[in-house]
């Protein structure tokens, strides 16, 4: 397994390698035809002159396609580039799927690695096994491509992270629903070292602020990629980003932990 994230600074591509025991022309067929996609893929994908339709989402557009190497299409504003090459009996798959949201490369790169799974099983003639909570998959991704997240922020710092259960759950585990303005906020926004003072702005399960001796906290739970909410935090003080990086870690990972909602 070869995993890894490029940039050009606009847009991040996701890189994906996988050995199939099986020669291209039978993964050519797993990749492009109606009858083995559905196998694999959970929605209905066809191929129609130069257009690749979904029966849900965004409808692409091929850019490249040439059996049984190479297929290159779009995704709504995504572009997957599926490659085949052989290895003695067997074929190296790569995928490069290339999008304008860094922060949701782990969702990506965790349901990716899913139907590839299931692919080759399906290459295998094994039963396709059923389809497990992610989270913790999800999670492994963010380590492994280096997604932890923080970035300065003039004053202080940024931290955008995608979580992995809905925004509700994640707020009810923040004990967001006992936030009240003009009150402390619930320790769990709070990390080691920062002294809090009162809830400033406060809405529903989507956002959170409090001012500091040193600044302000801002807490958002907005739309993310996948099953949940994008987090982001802004700390205009002086907690630093190990304070940070530490902190939403440690709630992330706990999240994962949960069973869904």
């Amino acid at each position: 397994m070869h995993d890894r994230l490029s940039s050009d600074g606009a847009r991040t591509s996701l890189h994906m390698e996988r050995r199939l025991p099986h020669p291209p022309e039978r993964v050519w067929r797993a990749l492009t035809e109606p009858g083995e996609v559905r196998q694999w893929f959970p929605a209905e994908m066809r191929v129609e002159g130069e257009r690749v339709v979904y029966d849900v989402g965004p409808e692409g557009r091929v850019l490249a396609f040439d059996p049984p190497r190479l297929f290159v299409h779009t995704w709504g504003e995504d572009e997957l580039r599926w490659e085949i090459r052989p290895d003695g009996e067997a074929s190296v798959l790569t995928l490069t799927h290339t999008f304008g949201d860094r922060f949701g490369a782990a969702s990506f790169a965790a349901g990716w690695h899913t139907c590839v799974r299931a692919m080759a099983a399906v290459l295998d003639g094994r039963p396709v096994a059923a389809e497990r909570d992610s989270a913790h998959l999800h999670e492994d991704f963010v380590a492994l491509l280096g997604l932890d997240g923080v970035r300065p922020h003039r004053p202080g710092v940024r931290y955008e992270r995608q979580l992995t259960r809905p925004a509700a759950q994640a707020w009810r585990y923040l004990s967001g629903d006992g936030a009240r303005l003009g009150a402390p906020p619930p320790a769990a926004f709070v990390p080691g070292g920062v002294s809090a003072g009162v809830v400033s702005a406060l809405e529903g399960d989507k956002l959170l602020e409090y001012g500091t001796a040193a600044g302000t906290v801002r807490w958002e739970l907005a739309e993310g990629t996948g099953q949940g909410p994008r987090l982001v935090v802004t700390d205009t003080g002086a907690a630093g980003a190990a304070v940070w990086r530490s902190h939403i870690e440690h709630l992330a990972n706990d999240l994962s932990d949960l069973p869904p909602a």
